[in-house]
């Protein structure tokens, strides 16, 4: 039901924007890279936050980025992710298929700067084997979405990887 959502969406707003559905899963980031033939930070994952005061955002991210918790905290405050279930209550979607379309509930969403890296994003578009391409410029005029630096750059998320 939540890939029929995001259709509904985007007909509803005339985004012409082709859904990409494949028959194999792409519910991870690594999964969807292989899946689209991309490198992990092409894949957009929407990350959902119930910040203090229980606001809760959507978040979406390069697939290889990391949340820098010093940088989400002087963003947002203190925040902590939501559990699966919650997620799938708010959005109408299911985790793996989460994204900034089709919501069943409208929240704020916020992009992080590490998507501004690529010219084109894969994020999931409701459903756990679907995606769309566009552009972060794109996405971000049809998330009506906010930019912000709250993730580690995916050189030093490796280099970090490295030293531990």
């Amino acid at each position: 039901m939540s890939l029929e959502s995001v259709r509904a969406d985007f007909a509803a707003r005339q985004i012409d924007l082709a859904i990409i559905e494949l028959e194999t899963s792409t519910a991870t980031v690594a999964l969807a890279a292989e899946a689209h033939g991309v490198e992990a930070g092409r894949i957009a994952k929407t990350l959902a936050f119930r910040l203090s005061g229980e606001r809760v955002i959507l978040l979406v991210a390069a697939g290889d980025a990391r949340i820098d918790n010093r940088k989400f905290k002087e963003c947002f405050g203190k925040g902590r992710m939501l559990p699966a279930e919650e997620v799938e209550a708010l959005t109408g979607h299911p985790v793996g298929g989460v994204c900034p379309f089709g919501l069943a509930t409208a929240l704020p969403v916020y992009l992080d700067a590490s998507l501004q890296a690529y010219d084109e994003v894969l994020p999931a578009a409701g459903a756990v084997h679907s995606a769309v391409r566009l552009s972060p410029a794109r996405l971000a005029a049809i998330t009506h979405g906010h930019w912000v630096d709250v993730c580690q750059p995916a050189q030093q998320t490796a280099e970090l990887a490295l030293v531990s």
